[in-house]
């Protein structure tokens, strides 16, 4: 029988002064099996590094023709099209060809800094991704706010997030490597 995810609901408040977007979500994260906290949250910290009403998440994890979130232009065009991990140079090609705009979150204490070692050279040709590192130390950090519901409050400032719960608080400062 195979292992269903675990469905975690969040209230998330938005107050991103780099961007001038202030708002509220209630949003529904299904954890996949083989999905750990951090990544969710990483996925979390990235909805709400680029929140608009249209963003949202995908079945990511699933499949392989979807995003871990995307959004969609009134018109029907992938607008933005976000990864999160360490991806592989294939699926990323893919979601550049697809997109107007990639955005890749990568994270991992040993493992982030070899992935783009490796493919910094194979990437530079894409006009339209954006590469950002997440620090370990953060990211870690973030998995401990994870809870099956959970208020939560982001202030973006200077390229800065805090991530906030009521009785903690996570700065993430992305590190932009292309």
């Amino acid at each position: 029988m195979a292992l269903k995810a675990t469905i975690f609901k969040a209230h998330l408040q938005i107050a991103d002064m780099d961007r001038d977007y202030y708002g509220a979500h209630q949003l529904t994260l299904a954890r996949h099996p083989s999905e750990t906290d951090e990544r969710m949250m990483v996925r979390l910290l990235a909805f709400a590094l680029n929140a608009s009403e249209r963003l949202e998440f995908t079945r990511g994890l699933s499949s392989d023709e979807e995003a871990d979130l995307w959004q969609w232009s009134l018109g029907g065009e992938l607008e933005i099209w976000i990864e999160v991990g360490l991806p592989s140079e294939d699926r990323i090609r893919k979601a550049c060809a697809r997109a107007e705009r990639v955005l890749l979150y990568s994270y991992g204490r040993r493992t982030a800094p070899v992935w783009w070692q490796k493919l910094d050279g194979a990437l530079a040709r894409f006009a339209n991704l954006s590469v950002y590192r997440l620090p370990a130390d953060a990211c870690e950090a973030l998995a401990a706010l994870a809870d099956r519901n959970m208020e939560l409050q982001a202030t973006i400032q200077d390229g800065h997030i805090w991530l906030s719960s009521d009785d903690r608080s996570v700065e993430v400062a992305p590190e932009l490597l292309k």
